[in-house]
């Protein structure tokens, strides 16, 4: 049988790919999203979910129809050339399962190799015409290395010109020396390559496009599924601290619409704000694919009060428990706030955050200094964040930033905008939510996505610190720029500087999974206080730990294993630092007064 199907599926791309390299006329047009969308939409209607764990490429390719085969074998990346071409493909040597659509498309494997300092590839080859050339998925497995490809002129003399590219927003470069294949790791390099690739067009391409078409092993299932009453509610602030608050919550897609209803505590005279809702898809979780995410924006607060509310659906009249928040008082310089390294969903961090929320009452915000997950692309990874957390987010606003797992393999972080309503005050060039700055009390923070290019901020956090009259300066962001396992370099030659010109007090970090707490920095070197140095602090809010964390002469304090929170106190001109473990006994403690 799989025989037969292997040959009739053979027969029906190559008639369908035949055309190839001519023109087509205009047809409805479906894209790779499309097709898996309604595939998923039908398999789900028509499979039992205890049959989702079996499935494997000869069940997938059996449920297909042809028209969903024929998508999927020439939709994933399309170009038109003029000339003559020959179009190299580069397959990671260890994906188990070739692309279905190769073979029968006219690809041949050369016996050449591709290597760069990780993977290895081998090369495929197709000769094509002048037009239309279309290519398949990478499979519908997960495999990150996902095939690029080279394309060169057949006659050495031809003038070749590539257009109308899908995706059109990845580089094509040109063959030299250290060529990259990945936009989300461009400084892994192709080492070795056939001389004849020498100044042919390369697409970049990015590991993400491994999941356009994932389902073998890719069907998950939320331990906290949604329900017509909200959860997950959650404080942030875009704006002022004193006078707005942002309120998100979700609900099943049954309820419509989303209200706030809020007072001042004591009082009678109630107010409502209506929630902007947002239709959120996680098209493998299989038990809650579709949600409904509301937000709403509280403003025109009265500083220094205690406001009351309740999320719900007024064409429902279904309202959750009623909560409460404070307001920034409207002169203030005591505060305090508590921030966490990496806490990837871990029930564990969960279980610390709530023991820290009844032993820190005076909390006004915490923060977390990315890999809020392990997968931002997952929304099961983000329910359990939420689901562990219980409702301390609902009562004491979270201003976190984004980590590499938070955003992954070049797809972006857009579950992560759509969770928070952040501030929108960052550089031009990178994505609103990314990097903000707020003022606390007699604080300035700067939140900044190190995900992003260092010098698309550089100018911005400049500004933010030549232009503030704050006590006070805090940094956060992912990656920490002194560690033992791998400093950043590039954070210390353009960002350090700064911190060091406008004093900075503190630079809050994680990714590297311990605790480091440095000596007062400054120039790299380590200074006599932190009144003239930086403290650079790296913690871990999950359960992980090294065995070996090195030697660092620049630090005071380090710990090889996490599950800690830094708990910050201000009073006036006087700092006082203190890390907690999950018993709550000090770890760690310093005190600076200005």
């Amino acid at each position: 049988m799989k025989n037969v199907l292997k040959k009739s599926l053979y027969i029906f791309i190559v008639l369908y790919i035949s055309g190839c390299g001519a023109e087509k006329p205009d047809e409805q047009e479906f894209t790779v999203k499309d097709v898996m969308d309604d595939v998923i939409t039908r398999l789900y209607k028509e499979v039992p979910p205890e049959k989702y764990k079996s499935i494997d490429d000869a069940f997938i390719l059996d449920f297909l129809t042809p028209e969903e085969k024929a998508v999927l074998a020439t939709k994933y990346q399309y170009f038109k050339v003029n000339v003559p071409v020959t179009v190299s493909l580069m397959r990671d040597v260890h994906q188990p399962v070739v692309p279905f659509w190769l073979e029968a498309a006219g690809f041949k494997k050369t016996g050449e190799t591709v290597k760069s300092e990780v993977y290895e590839y081998e090369v495929w080859k197709k000769d094509f015409e002048p037009g239309l050339i279309e290519l398949g998925i990478n499979g519908f497995d997960m495999n990150r290395t996902v095939y690029f490809i080279c394309v060169g002129p057949k006659n050495p003399d031809d003038k070749l010109e590539i257009t109308d590219v899908y995706p059109s927003e990845f580089r094509i470069i040109k063959m030299g020396e250290n060529p990259y294949t990945y936009n989300d790791w461009d400084d892994l390099y192709l080492k070795e390559y056939p001389s004849r690739f020498r100044g042919q067009y390369l697409f970049t391409t990015i590991r993400g496009r491994a999941r356009e078409a994932h389902v073998v092993g890719a069907f998950r299932e939320t331990i906290f599924p949604t329900s017509g009453k909200p959860d997950q509610i959650l404080l942030t602030w875009s704006d002022d601290p004193a006078t707005t608050v942002n309120i998100q919550w979700r609900t099943n897609t049954d309820v419509p619409d989303g209200m706030v209803k809020y007072w001042i505590s004591g009082s009678t005279d109630t107010l409502s704000a209506e929630a902007a809702r947002f239709v959120m898809q996680d098209r493998m979780l299989y038990n809650d694919r579709y949600i409904h995410r509301f937000t709403a924006l509280l403003s025109g607060l009265k500083p220094g009060k205690t406001y009351q509310y309740k999320a719900g659906s007024h064409e429902k009249g279904i309202w959750s428990d009623v909560r409460n928040f404070k307001t920034e008082p409207k002169v203030t310089d005591k505060f305090s706030f508590i921030w966490f390294g990496d806490t990837h969903q871990d029930s564990k961090w969960g279980e610390v955050l709530q023991k820290a929320d009844k032993r820190h009452e005076d909390v006004a915000f915490y923060s977390i200094a990315g890999d809020l997950v392990s997968t931002g692309l997952y929304r099961t990874d983000w329910d359990k964040l939420f689901g562990y957390s219980g409702d301390v987010f609902s009562y004491k606003p979270l201003m976190p930033v984004p980590g590499n797992h938070d955003r992954q393999d070049g797809l972006g972080a857009w579950m992560y905008y759509e969770l928070f309503a952040l501030p929108k005050n960052g550089p031009e060039k990178v994505h609103p939510e990314s990097t903000y700055a707020f003022r606390y009390g007699n604080a300035l923070f700067l939140m900044i996505d190190s995900t992003h290019p260092n010098d698309d901020q550089t100018g911005w956090i400049e500004d933010q610190l030549k232009n503030t009259d704050a006590t006070w300066k805090f940094v956060m962001f992912h990656f920490p720029p002194y560690n033992f396992e791998e400093p950043y370099f590039d954070i210390q030659k353009v960002w350090v500087p700064l911190f060091d010109k406008y004093h900075v007090d503190m630079v809050m970090s994680g990714h590297i999974h311990y605790y480091m707490r440095s000596k007062p920095m400054k120039a790299g070197k380590v200074v006599r206080s932190y009144n003239e140095g930086t403290a650079y602090i790296v913690s871990i809010g999950t359960n992980g730990s090294h065995d070996d964390i090195g030697e660092e002469p620049y630090a005071v304090k380090r710990y090889k294993k996490g599950l800690l929170y830094q708990y910050i106190n201000i009073d006036g001109n006087v700092m006082k630092y203190t890390v907690y473990n999950k018993d709550g006994n000090v770890k760690d403690e310093y005190m600076v007064r200005k």
